[in-house]
């Protein structure tokens, strides 16, 4: 048996007033991240607010928490307070690439003789 290992996009979006919303929900990131960091476990999240996918939850959390590590590594002490904008703007270049490969021109595939 094989492992097949794929990536995964992390369900965030930004809605028309720049906030960051996870899924198809209308629930801001900010607010998962600050359910989590008050004690609330995923699926306590996804309680609070039914309309998150428990999936969503727990992808945007381990997706926050590896980018505040990276981030708190390659800062100096002074810098952690611009941490909390860090993931934002690392959210926003990964629309970018998602909304670039969505708009790109289909290629067309060869058929099979």
């Amino acid at each position: 048996m094989s492992l097949l290992v794929t990536a995964e996009v992390v369900p965030l979006a930004s809605d028309a007033d720049g906030v960051v919303r996870v899924g198809f929900s209308r629930v801001s990131l900010d607010t998962v991240v600050a359910a989590f960091r008050e004690g609330m476990t995923p699926e306590g999240i996804v309680e609070q607010y039914p309309s998150l996918q428990l999936a969503a939850v727990y992808s945007v959390i381990g997706y926050v928490l590896a980018l505040l590590a990276r981030l708190r590594v390659s800062s100096r002490p002074e810098e952690l307070p611009l941490v909390s904008a860090g993931y934002r703007a690392e959210v926003e270049r990964m629309q970018r690439e998602v909304l670039d490969y969505l708009t790109q021109p289909a290629t067309p595939t060869a058929k099979a003789s």
